[in-house]
């Protein structure tokens, strides 16, 4: 018996709500532009089922479908930034520390 993905089945709920947010949007956009699920599936190469699922916000849903469909309206442009290196602040912070640079140097006297 194949193992389960607990992520699949029990999300934390940040991301289960942002994944429902997310299918929200997308399927807002899809009716805005006067489409129907199929004419959407066929133009980024995938099932009803996925499109369907990703309007829903189902965890199992690949990323290439929801990536997809922002591109099939012309929103991927709206997240060029979202794994951006240089806006992970707290990774840049982390890696200053394990360089050698104390924290204390970053914190200054002005109250």
């Amino acid at each position: 018996m194949p193992q389960t993905n607990k992520l699949f089945q029990t999300p934390p709920y940040a991301v289960e709500d942002s994944l429902r947010r997310i299918g929200l949007n997308l399927r807002i956009a899809r009716k805005r532009r006067k489409l129907t699920i199929a004419q959407v599936a066929e133009k980024i190469g995938a099932g009803v089922r996925a499109i369907s699922d990703a309007e829903k916000g189902k965890p199992s849903t690949a990323i290439s479908v929801y990536i997809a469909l922002l591109w099939a309206y012309d929103l991927l442009c709206d997240i060029k930034d979202v794994a951006s290196p240089l806006k992970d602040v707290e990774g840049l912070h982390l890696a200053e520390l394990k360089a050698g640079h104390s924290l204390r140097t970053a914190i200054d006297n002005d109250f």
